[in-house]
């Protein structure tokens, strides 16, 4: 609840914050002393590719930089959930509704 409050707060492409450093936790494991300088530039990167992107496949429209991130994120944070349900061995969604 807290960080979709934040996200509200801080925009859609705060999103990344929490996207790039999960990503590139199971990529390079939880050594912050590696993790955090590779999620400062990881973000950067991601930003800078999702707006050349965005500018280059549609320039004459404006959509929001915030609309391709969020598009990008939300997935892997169910794939998140997904696999935490999964090593928790918890009841399957139909058991929740």
């Amino acid at each position: 609840m807290l960080v979709g409050v934040s996200i509200a707060v801080c925009g859609g492409i705060g999103f990344i914050g929490l996207v790039v450093p999960h990503i590139l936790r199971l990529i390079l494991g939880p050594r912050h002393r590696y993790l955090l300088p590779a999620s400062a530039l990881g973000g950067a990167i991601c930003l800078v590719t999702a707006d050349l992107l965005l500018r280059v496949t549609l320039p004459e429209k404006a959509i929001p930089l915030g609309v391709v991130t969020a598009t990008l994120g939300a997935p892997f944070f169910v794939f998140l959930l997904l696999r935490q349900r999964t090593r928790e061995n918890c009841k399957p969604w139909t058991s929740i509704l």
